[in-house]
């Protein structure tokens, strides 16, 4: 399985902080047995978000790509926007997963905006952008992403 991972964070761009995020989740998809094939660390801006999903979908590089970060309240928060534009067709049950999982650690998770989608055959999925939270969101998509990476990808049928 082929992961990119997108790490929309203003904070992380400008050094005011390193991303531990990105990492995190890259080992975390590593030891799931999946290559991750791109990781990017952008500015909070809607438009480069879109762009960055729609170049890596529309390129068939990823079988799935996580963007961790950008999915709350506030104002630079706009990684669903940025998703929304991007996708074809919605997979609300992914991101209802989460935020149902999400909730039993934090009444935080409330508070997410966070969607998921899908762009040609890549899955497009919104994550917390603290590293612990995005680990915990990959564990509870982990037990239906291969399966549907293989509907995606033509190779099994429902």
């Amino acid at each position: 399985m082929r992961i990119a991972i997108l790490i929309p964070s203003d904070r992380a761009v400008s050094g005011e902080r390193p991303d531990a995020t990105g990492p995190a989740l890259a080992d975390a998809v590593k030891a799931l047995g999946g290559e991750v094939v791109a990781l990017e660390v952008m500015p909070d801006d809607q438009d480069r978000i879109r762009d960055a999903l729609i170049r890596i979908a529309d390129g068939g590089e990823a079988d799935v790509v996580f963007v961790a970060g950008g999915t709350g309240f506030g104002p630079r928060d706009v990684t669903p926007e940025a998703t929304k534009a991007a996708i074809e067709r919605e997979a609300p049950g992914i991101a209802e997963a989460i935020r149902a999982k999400s909730l039993a650690i934090t009444p935080h998770a409330m508070l997410s905006r966070a969607v998921a989608g899908i762009r040609k055959s890549s899955l497009i999925i919104n994550t917390p952008g603290s590293p612990n939270a995005a680990v915990e969101s990959l564990e509870v998509v982990k037990p239906a992403l291969q399966h549907a990476v293989d509907l995606l990808g033509g190779r099994s049928v429902h």
